[in-house]
């Protein structure tokens, strides 16, 4: 770009120095060519800032865009955040309407673990801030919206997250480039015809646009978007709400103690969230209103499909429900009375009761006007159409280079996991970024390599604490992948099963000598709207039956290679993977503690054994030279710690604590009689190894 010396330099014969009063040129030559010098460096400044470049853009300060520029900040990139609004977090400005979060603030868990404790913390976003924890934000359970707005506002101010405010994004096109990352350059364009330029476009807008359904007379239905919250201005009237999900009877929990009585109706059952374990089906928080219907008290729920619904209206303002084919061919202008209605024909027609109001709660979806169609991006299928079609890496399938963050990108699992909520794609987010460090940047996916004696207490330790695992259950898993002829292995953690056969590019990791991938499922046939998950024996305790396990429970698919992309295609239904060549389910636990040395830790680390052919077992020192003289090849225990010298040291506590718990024999106190070992040259002599006290040496049980 010229700046205004570069400008007066391409005219050294007009510099201002050259004009004087005495030249005999006009005093105003001066100004007049400066002017114009000024004027033409503004010009090609406007043209050097037509296309201002980063690396990534992403679109949204929400939880996902700001979860999205942690991470790129942390990893030095170059990147710009877009929001709309003056402040992050604009869609929690104004929804929920009632202002309460049903997203739980689980303050106390009885645990330090901080990992842990993220399980149930479903607010926060990750960071390694301590002060941008939830829970120092708010002390309620159900937290108010506006607390939310206050911790988005600080997670983004204390962590100096690049954001430009005030920027709406109005149109997204393609401009080809081989020479880009992806073989095109984003274009963005804002309500003031700015244009930006970037390599890759990380969207997180979520789903904010409401979802209508147009009928006739659905001029007179009012949005959950603009609707009143004030209960009083409901007192006495009759209500119809469309909808059923969260918004629906979070609205008419507000009104439901001043109306005459509210009517629900949507084209499905009602699904509640305990049954079918997705937190976005109905919460309890918000049920009353099947307690005032179950109980016979006028409020009720109806069954039926939207688009074939009319609304008219009658002289005194009142709004009857009809079906949209009585209106067919008929002057509807010419009021009520030349309208033919439901009860006319059938006299105890279920809605046949004039309403007040009638207010719609159906939800949002993705913006798709901004996208222009060399981006191809579009709705997915079915219940799905609110979403975008992505992959399972979270990437565009119209587009390269184009990945879907937060409530958007819930098509991966809509109606199965977390990923639509903040405790869900926080991981998903940060799954992204580790796949873009490796596309763009050549960073794999972080791992840590341990020798495979560590196999059994590495996988007992993540079950037990990884919130990724436990919030995208069946979405993440964690990867073992086996190394040097199973004498050690990498770990891998929070890495999307959807995508597991194209581990080797999309992590950098390679996996020769077969894996282990650890995923949490709920039982097969637990969930469900229609599922009774109060039954009595509903849950297991023995190990034998955990393959029978319904509550979330930990499972090990084992693979002597990686699975192909044809056979993740062809894998059961409602099954995250393939099938593999052994698995194992570690049982179900009230406490959601995997640590039961019989129950949980046993069972799991012989299926390792059975997959590896080896001996998992750990060893005294004691033990280990027994196995050195009496064995060609020492378990790997002993391979890996005491024939390298290292191990724990031996001690007279130590030794004690082993024979009270019956792992050593106690030597200093047996009689061998007729077997008491030789002494010096004898033994020697002899080569006589006594058998029956060698043996005692061994240790015979599980040091856990």
């Amino acid at each position: 770009m010229l700046g205004r010396g570069a400008i007066l330099s391409l005219f050294p014969a007009w510099r201002c120095s050259r004009f004087s009063p005495h030249s005999g040129r006009p005093a105003m030559a001066c100004g007049t060519l400066l002017r114009l010098a000024l004027s033409v460096s503004a010009l090609c400044a406007a043209c050097g800032a037509a296309f201002l470049y980063h690396d990534y853009c992403v679109l949204g300060a929400g939880p996902s865009g700001l979860q999205a520029a942690y991470f790129l900040q942390r990893a030095g990139r170059d990147y710009l955040v877009f929001e709309r609004s003056h402040a992050p977090g604009s869609f929690f400005a104004i929804y929920p309407r009632h202002r309460k979060l049903i997203s739980i603030n689980k303050r106390y868990t009885g645990k330090s673990n901080g990992e842990f404790n993220l399980r149930h913390d479903w607010n926060s976003l990750l960071s390694h801030d301590p002060r941008l924890l939830f829970r120092r934000y708010s002390r309620q359970f159900f937290p108010h919206a506006d607390a939310m707005v206050r911790y988005l506002e600080d997670f983004a101010a204390l962590l100096e997250l690049r954001v430009q405010y005030n920027t709406a994004i109005v149109h997204v096109t393609l401009d080809k480039d081989p020479q880009a990352w992806n073989g095109h350059y984003f274009v963005l364009t804002d309500q003031n015809r700015q244009n930006y330029k970037c390599s890759s476009l990380l969207v997180a807008t979520g789903t904010w646009v409401p979802n209508v359904v147009n009928f006739p007379g659905s001029e007179y239905v009012e949005g959950y978007e603009t609707v009143s919250i004030n209960p009083e201005d409901f007192a006495g009237q009759t209500v119809l709400i469309l909808g059923r999900g969260n918004s629906a009877f979070e609205t008419a929990e507000n009104i439901l103690g001043v109306t005459n009585f509210i009517h629900m109706v949507s084209r499905s059952r009602v699904r509640l969230s305990w049954a079918t374990h997705y937190v976005g089906d109905l919460r309890a928080i918000n049920n009353g209103l099947l307690d005032t219907y179950q109980l016979k008290s006028l409020d009720g729920l109806l069954e039926g499909d939207l688009e074939d619904l009319a609304i008219v209206k009658d002289k005194k303002g009142k709004l009857h429900i009809t079906l949209r084919f009585y209106l067919e061919n008929r002057n509807t202008s010419a009021g009520i009375d030349s309208v033919t209605l439901p009860q006319d024909e059938l006299d105890n027609f279920a809605t046949r009761a004039p309403y007040d109001r009638v207010i719609r709660c159906l939800g949002w979806k993705f913006d798709f006007s901004i996208y222009n169609r060399s981006l191809r991006m579009m709705p997915g299928r079915g219940n799905k159409n609110k979403y975008p079609q992505i992959k399972p890496s979270y990437e565009s399938r119209g587009t390269r280079g184009l990945f879907v963050l937060g409530t958007a990108s819930h098509s991966i699992d809509f109606r199965k996991s977390a990923g639509g909520f903040i405790h869900g794609f926080r991981y998903t987010t940060r799954a992204v970024h580790r796949l873009l460090e490796n596309r763009h940047h050549g960073v794999p996916w972080p791992s840590a390599v341990c020798p495979v004696t560590q196999l059994t207490n590495s996988i007992i330790k993540r079950v037990n604490e990884a919130s990724g695992l436990y919030q995208m259950f069946g979405v993440l898993a964690d990867i073992v992948l086996l190394r040097e002829n199973a004498t050690a292995f990498e770990y891998l953690e929070e890495y999307p099963v959807g995508i597991l056969a194209e581990l080797e590019t999309q992590a950098g990791r390679n996996a020769p000598e077969g894996l282990f991938v650890v995923v949490m499922e709920y039982g097969r046939n637990f969930s469900g709207a229609d599922k009774d998950v109060f039954y009595y024996n509903r849950a297991v305790g023995e190990a034998q039956h955990a393959w029978q396990s319904n509550f979330l429970h930990p499972v090990i698919y084992y693979y002597k290679r990686l699975p192909t992309e044809r056979e993740m295609k062809l894998r059961p239904p409602d099954w995250p993977l393939p099938r593999p060549d052994a698995i194992h389910h570690i049982v179900e636990d009230f406490l959601t503690d995997w640590t039961a040395p019989n129950a949980h830790i046993l069972p799991l680390r012989r299926f390792l054994e059975n997959c590896l052919s080896t001996d998992l077992r750990s060893f005294f020192a004691e033990s280990c030279f027994l196995f050195a003289l009496t064995r060609q090849k020492l378990p790997p225990f002993c391979q890996q710690g005491y024939a390298r010298m290292q191990g724990l040291a031996g001690s007279e506590r130590l030794r004690r604590h082993a024979v009270a718990a019956g792992l050593l024999e106690d030597f200093a106190a047996a009689d061998f009689s007729g077997d008491k070992l030789p002494d010096g040259d004898q033994l020697l002599k002899d080569h006589v190894v006594p058998v029956r006290p060698l043996q005692h040496l061994v240790n015979a049980k599980d040091e856990l």
